[in-house]
């Protein structure tokens, strides 16, 4: 008895497979590598054209940063509490250009973090008030960076006890 005739798949509908699996696969990777590019990225920003100037103070930056979770060691032995990026307006006598500002304060002891969690959103808003009424030529040296850090403490110490941040500390400092 002969067998009936099983239907076979052409090399056609194989190859129409083939590329659909292809296809896919191919835009998987290409949407993941756009994904992890824009997300993760490079470390270093790029800046568009202009004037760009860059400080990194003593206390921390790329190579000296504290450790992750916010605490670390820092240069006078106190802990180290970081704040996010301050980014600003500035004015510089022709036309408005851009602050980035990472500040880190130099606690007394690790007790005074609990109290800067608490106090957070007035921290920040007396800073951003300070940054706001700065100009580039205020800022562009270190005599003017420095009295910036003075002027950040002494707002810092009308929000918290004098006691509880001890120095303050510019882990990134871009005006563009």
């Amino acid at each position: 008895m002969a067998e009936p005739a099983k239907p076979q798949e052409t090399p056609e509908k194989n190859n129409k497979k083939l590329f659909i699996i292809i296809g896919a696969v191919v835009a998987v990777l290409a949407i993941g590598g756009a994904a992890a590019f824009f997300m993760g990225g490079s470390k270093k920003e790029k800046a568009p054209e202009g004037a760009k100037v860059e400080a990194k103070a003593e206390g921390g930056g790329e190579h000296g940063a504290p450790a992750k979770g916010g605490e670390g060691a820092a240069a006078g032995g106190g802990t180290v509490y970081p704040l996010e990026p301050f980014i600003v307006n500035i004015y510089d006598g022709q036309e408005l250009r851009y602050l980035k500002l990472k500040v880190e304060f130099e606690m007394a002891n690790p007790q005074a973090k609990a109290e800067l969690d608490a106090k957070l959103a007035p921290l920040r808003d007396a800073i951003l008030i300070l940054l706001t009424t700065k100009t580039m030529q205020e800022i562009q040296d270190l005599q003017g960076k420095n009295q910036l850090r003075e002027q950040i403490l002494a707002a810092v110490s009308k929000v918290v006890p004098p006691s509880k941040v001890t120095k303050v500390y510019f882990t990134d400092f871009v005006v563009q």
